[in-house]
């Protein structure tokens, strides 16, 4: 069933980015009618249903004393119109999460496919074979219908189903956090950056944004531990070491709890998985929002995983740390030339490792 919806939604979502309908002829020359009138044929007849029922109230002319289900489905299509306001406001609320960038393609394909129709998409009209029907039912409840020629079997949704699940805080489309802009925040808050990475003001980070010196490695004398690097030619220059236990021991309790957070509504924690976490795809790819930036066979599958085990949790945990230390910390790690000017002057490969090996020696003295 994923690779259906994969595939399915992927489709749908090009389709609906893409600009192919305006070659095609068939369609241009065609009429479109995105009038499924809706609320029109689901109050169709309720007219004459009212005047019954008042009057039958009225004359006390009522299956049993007291006109209590007479009264009952009264009050019920008075308070109608109102329910399918809401129903209807819920609905595209949920499907709209369907157009979102980060959208978990491995969702069910129907919710893009019912939104397109909703939206009036191009090629998912009346006389492209597809429907939606909103219908009250006779226990006061209504619902809505989708269907077309890309829906293997319809979707049906309930309104007091999707009322009790929004009011549990239960989406039926989940919403992917978007993990990269929360982990630049996160980035700001973890206590490793020095002083001026961060902009005050937009929360970004600036240009010179760079690692705190507490995190830097020195030698016994105060000075700065350097690695030695070929960069060619036989000359090498030094880089910055850094305590990387250091750094994760710090990092770890913000990481515990921003997973903590996400963990609260699993859905998300899921959605995040399939779209970022579990393939380890880099920010760029993220961005890209190709398929392969998804977690493909590492997919979780919502109906499968939920409700999340400790040990599907504990996993979640591991993978966005590692994705958080390598998108995020390692730019900050990695080749990073010395503060101190003389230091950072490129220099005869092998004279700097001699130096370095004299100076370890100088550092380590035998007993």
């Amino acid at each position: 069933m994923e690779d259906k919806n994969i595939r399915i939604n992927l489709q749908v979502k090009q389709l609906n980015e893409s600009n192919i309908l305006g070659y095609d002829q068939r369609y241009i020359s065609g009429s479109s009618n995105y009038n499924f009138a809706l609320l029109d044929n689901a109050y169709k007849g309720t007219g004459k249903v009212y005047a019954k029922l008042k009057t039958t109230i009225q004359n006390n002319d009522c299956m049993e004393p007291g006109c209590k289900q007479e009264t009952k489905a009264l009050k019920a299509l008075m308070d109608a119109p109102q329910m399918s306001l809401d129903f209807l406001a819920n609905i595209t609320s949920q499907l709209s999460v369907t157009d979102d960038n980060y959208y978990d393609v491995n969702q069910d394909y129907r919710y893009m496919l019912a939104n397109a129709i909703m939206n009036g998409k191009p090629g998912f009209d009346i006389n492209s074979g597809y429907e939606v029907a909103l219908t009250l039912l006779p226990d006061g409840s209504q619902q809505i219908f989708f269907n077309g020629p890309m829906f293997e079997q319809p979707l049906i949704i309930n309104s007091a189903s999707l009322e009790a699940l929004l009011e549990s805080g239960t989406n039926i489309v989940a919403e992917t956090p978007d993990i990269n802009k929360d982990m630049l925040r996160l980035l700001g808050e973890i206590g490793v950056m020095g002083a001026g990475s961060i902009n005050p003001e937009t929360g970004q980070l600036t240009p010179k944004a760079k690692i705190s010196e507490e995190f830097v490695l020195k030698n016994p004398d105060g000075s700065f531990d350097y690695e030695i690097i070929d960069i060619g030619g036989g000359k090498g220059r030094n880089i910055l070491k850094y305590d990387l236990d250091k750094i994760e021991r710090k990092v770890t309790p913000f990481i515990n709890a921003e997973v903590s957070g996400l963990l609260s509504q699993e859905q998300e924690a899921v959605a995040a998985w399939n779209v970022f976490i579990g393939r380890m795809s880099t920010t760029q790819e993220d961005d890209q929002m190709a398929q392969n930036a998804n977690a493909g066979s590492l997919s979780w599958n919502y109906n499968e995983v939920l409700p999340l085990s400790q040990r599907n949790k504990e996993i979640f945990m591991l993978k966005y740390r590692n994705y958080f230390f390598h998108n995020y910390l390692k730019q900050f790690t990695t080749n990073q030339i010395p503060t101190v000017t003389a230091d950072a002057a490129v220099f005869d490969l092998n004279e700097g490792k001699k130096k370095q090996a004299q100076d370890i020696l100088k550092d380590n003295p035998r007993k």
